[in-house]
């Protein structure tokens, strides 16, 4: 078995010919989600992927192998419930109230500007009916949003720990300053970037 260990995000620096030449493997987001797990590529190799505890695989990122070859996943169509307004009855703003309330129950929701997605569950498809949404079993590739403590746009997982006490010394090439510190809340409620 092939093993696999390095994810590309987005497949960010490779060439396009690159991408289009490289196989693909097609992962719904139970699998995608899970940092350790063994798919089957389109050229039929048995690939072992094991990455960073933590580390969700998006539609479009790249997996390496350990010969060096690409591996671009594709999201798989999964049943979904496809989440919209209803235009007789309500307004935009009630897929806000509707993110809101799930978000509060912890739930797994892809936000578009027109729709939400969601994992089947006919309790939360109710209570979302009750709120005058329309609510719709649909197979579409399904993204949910990370979360604010999931993951950082330098390129690494943060997991779940205490954001103010890390070390982050490491250049990144760009600037974390946005303006001065306000000078009214005390030094250890900031985090070494200056974020409250």
């Amino acid at each position: 078995m092939l093993t696999a260990n390095k994810l590309m995000p987005q497949g960010r620096g490779l060439a396009p010919v690159l991408l289009k030449r490289a196989a693909t493997i097609e992962l719904d987001w139970d699998v995608r989600q899970k940092s350790r797990f063994d798919a089957t590529d389109s050229q039929g190799r048995q690939i072992g992927i094991f990455l960073a505890r933590g580390t969700a695989v998006r539609g479009g990122d790249v997996l390496v192998a350990e010969d060096g070859s690409l591996i671009r996943v594709i999201a798989a169509p999964q049943p979904v419930l496809r989440i919209t307004h209803c235009t007789a009855h309500g307004t935009p703003f009630d897929l806000t109230r509707a993110a809101y309330h799930l978000g509060n129950r912890h739930v797994p929701i892809e936000l578009k500007p027109d729709h939400l997605k969601i994992e089947p569950d006919h309790v939360l498809a109710d209570m979302l009916r009750s709120m005058h949404l329309i609510v719709v079993a649909v197979e579409e590739a399904f993204e949910p949003e990370g979360g604010a403590y999931g993951s950082h746009e330098h390129g690494h997982g943060h997991g779940s720990h205490d954001h103010h006490n890390h070390d982050h010394s490491h250049d990144h090439g760009h600037s974390h300053a946005k303006g001065p510190k306000p000078l009214v809340l005390a030094p250890e409620l900031l985090d070494d970037h200056g974020h409250a």
